[in-house]
């Protein structure tokens, strides 16, 4: 992540303080291949120190034989006594994988500017002996991360006891007239990489050793001399790239070095601290909101603070170059695979506990059918044409006065088991019992079509059952039982109307309280289930005899009466007087 703000924040903005000399593929075809003679090599520095008034050289190459006496010796004098930094390489090598350390060359170059912890090196490969004399040489040996990208550099080696600067601090503390350069942690340093290579000023080698360049625009500069020549192996990975020269990490060392020289680096903010204090804020924010959350809202608020770290990291990984930007991501990869899957099995384990209270109420084909439909929030109060049906046992209290009272409690739960399978049976709701009978109703929660006849067929399931039972009774001595039925049809508010000490699921409405008022009626009448108009107009494949007209307690007007009958769907006709009323 850090890799890819660095290539955001990079800037193309020319740097006025160095200059690149490449030894490129159209220098080496106009002057030859590499490696180059001595001479002009250092005709090349002599050109760049007097024409092109350059402040300090350093060479990115390295000179490990004496390949041309009069050259070489020219180079020696120009390295002893002028702005010329040559440059050597240092091995790392911690784990021990090379059979034999690395030695080539005689080293030189070592400095007593610090006394901080520097990179321990296990070998080097150096210039030849003619040139160990030079005062000014640095290190171009760079240690890759894990992945193999570049990212940081040893501004500081040390080696047999002896401390050795990398080339761009060497040029630096050599050329720029200012005292040596002090850093804080002379160790590993990360590159910034803020300027792209085409930022520097790029100069082919060729052109300079012609005079083809006007001075003026490059004079009063460090100067980096390598190449960038694919041919020459010089590539390393960045993050800009999985293949760039060598010299453009020494040209983007360089400038992080005369920025820090100049103090135009960003002011230090304590990233650590930051990542730390963003962690750890997101866990208590996701301690107290998961168990409030559902799962994919959950998710969504650690994707929010994830985007949010990445702009707090960008904005911060330039002011720290030691924090990590992805610490606080791998707090929330941690969330999001053990607290999410946790805080989501405690809400599956509080909805199955849900769903075991409402399949007590509602038939379990309803249950999945609620689970299936996806609502929001499927008990909430909503306005729905129901169907009620009211049943109650005739006469209880004569029936359980000469019982004891297990014999009344065996009584009470197998009447009631009578009155109740079948509601579950035909997809019916539960609203309520109501000591020895019932309150239940169809078309809530889910809407359903034929509410007004399922409950119908609700309602004669019942009375087979009670009369089942009352045989059964009677075969032991005991009376006989009855059932009453109210079934009314009509809009109703249906939902969860409980309060904060409890929850119910019910219904409420014109229509339930009518049949109500239907089963209070049928002690009048020696049918089992009065049946309301509304219920009737409803209903489907049913056939209907009325009653005649009664005024129900409540009702200002007559309401017409009628019970169920075997046969085709319709209402018998014509309509019959009313029926010899049986005492309640």
């Amino acid at each position: 992540m850090r890799d890819a703000f660095v290539r955001a924040q990079s800037t193309i903005a020319p740097e006025p303080r160095i200059l690149v000399v490449d030894i490129d593929e159209a220098s080496m075809k106009a002057l030859g291949p590499w490696p180059w003679p001595r001479a002009r090599l250092a005709d090349l520095v002599e050109i760049l120190l007097t024409r092109y008034e350059a402040r300090g050289i350093a060479l990115d190459i390295l000179l490990p034989e004496a390949a041309d006496p009069p050259g070489d010796t020219r180079l020696a004098m120009l390295a002893m006594n002028g702005p010329l930094v040559l440059a050597q390489a240092f091995a790392y090598d911690p784990a021990g994988l090379r059979p034999e350390p690395l030695r080539s060359g005689v080293l030189a170059g070592a400095t007593h500017y610090y006394r901080g912890p520097g990179v321990l090196a296990t070998g080097y490969l150096a210039n030849h002996a003619g040139l160990a004399r030079a005062p000014h040489v640095g290190n171009i040996g760079f240690i890759p991360d894990n992945d193999g990208v570049l990212r940081r550099i040893p501004l500081l080696t040390r080696f047999d006891g002896r401390d050795y600067p990398a080339l761009a601090l060497a040029l630096v503390n050599c050329c720029t007239g200012s005292r040596p350069l002090q850093l804080g942690d002379p160790g590993l340093m990360r590159v910034s990489f803020r300027r792209d290579w085409s930022a520097f000023t790029i100069a082919s080698a060729a052109d300079i050793l012609s005079g083809s360049i006007d001075p003026a625009s490059a004079s009063g500069r460090l100067v980096l001399v390598g190449s960038s020549s694919m041919s020459l192996t010089d590539r390393v990975a960045t993050p800009h790239d999985a293949s760039r020269p060598g010299l453009d990490v020494q040209a983007a060392v360089l400038s992080d070095l005369l920025d820090h020289q100049a103090g135009a680096v960003p002011p230090r903010w304590p990233g650590r601290a930051l990542a730390t204090a963003f962690a750890l804020t997101a866990a208590l924010l996701a301690a107290l909101a998961f168990p409030r959350l559902a799962a994919l809202s959950s998710v969504g608020l650690l994707a929010g603070l994830s985007v949010l770290w990445v702009g707090v990291a960008y904005l911060t990984a330039p002011h720290d170059p030691g924090f990590s930007t992805t610490g606080p991501l791998a707090t929330n990869l941690f969330l999001l695979t053990l607290a999410v899957p946790f805080h989501w099995q405690q809400s599956q384990q509080r909805s199955r506990h849900l769903l075991s209270t409402l399949r007590q109420y509602v038939a379990p084909a309803v249950v999945q059918e609620l689970l299936r439909s996806n609502l929001r929030d499927p008990l909430s109060p909503r306005l729905l044409d129901v169907t009620t049906l009211i049943a109650d046992m005739e006469g209880y209290t004569g029936q359980v006065e000469s019982l004891s009272m297990e014999q009344a409690a065996v009584l009470t739960r197998e009447f009631l088991d009578c009155l109740t399978e079948p509601v579950f049976e035909h997809g019916g709701t539960l609203d309520k019992y109501t000591g020895d009978g019932l309150v239940a109703f169809w078309g809530a929660p889910l809407p359903v079509e034929q509410h007004a006849d399922l409950a119908l067929d609700a309602a004669r399931a019942i009375v087979e059952r009670v009369s089942r039972l009352s045989d059964a009774r009677q075969a032991l001595g005991y009376p006989s039982l009855r059932v009453r039925i109210g079934i009314e049809s009509g809009l109703a508010m249906a939902g969860d109307f409980g309060t904060s000490l409890r929850s119910i699921y019910t219904a409420v409405g014109d229509s339930v309280n009518t049949a109500s008022r239907l089963e209070q009626a049928a002690r009048e009448f020696t049918y089992d289930v009065i049946v309301g108009a509304g219920t009737v107009e409803r209903a489907g494949r049913h056939r209907f005899l009325p009653l005649g007209e009664r005024r129900l307690r409540g009702k200002g007007k007559a309401t017409v009466l009628y019970t169920v009958i075997d046969g085709a769907p319709g209402i018998e006709q014509p309509v019959p007087a009313p029926p010899m009323e049986r005492p309640a």
